[in-house]
């Protein structure tokens, strides 16, 4: 499968851009999706996860109640709607799956990755 991560830009904090990321491939409904991060200087981080059906979700702590995931299989697509952000939420975005298991926090698990797209917040 390949993904492409695109709705990346400047924004002010406060701001609420969504991130997507399109699948290409006929098993895309059948995989469970992440959205990870990275910032200068850090580990690439976990986000949040969707199940394969959109059934469950999960979120790190330092975004539960500010960002949602949502997916469309009918269209390919993974979605990060992105709320009242903050300077430190500053970094690259990438879509990611194949790690087997919904919300795998380990980026290493995971085989298939976004270009990524780059989020910047400023205060």
């Amino acid at each position: 499968v390949q993904l492409q991560a695109s709705g990346g830009g400047l924004v002010q904090a406060g701001g609420s851009p969504r991130l997507s990321c399109a699948a290409s491939g006929r098993s895309f409904s059948t995989y469970h999706m992440s959205w990870f991060r990275q910032a200068p200087g850090k580990e690439r981080e976990f986000v949040a996860a969707i199940s394969w059906n959109g059934g469950s979700t999960d979120y790190s702590d330092s975004v539960k109640g500010r960002f949602t995931i949502s997916r469309d299989n009918a269209k390919n697509m993974v979605n990060l709607q992105m709320n009242s952000l903050k300077p430190e939420d500053t970094a690259v975005y990438y879509c990611a799956t194949g790690s087997g298991r919904l919300a795998t926090t380990s980026s290493r698990l995971y085989g298939y990755w976004g270009q990524g797209t780059q989020v910047t917040v400023s205060s």
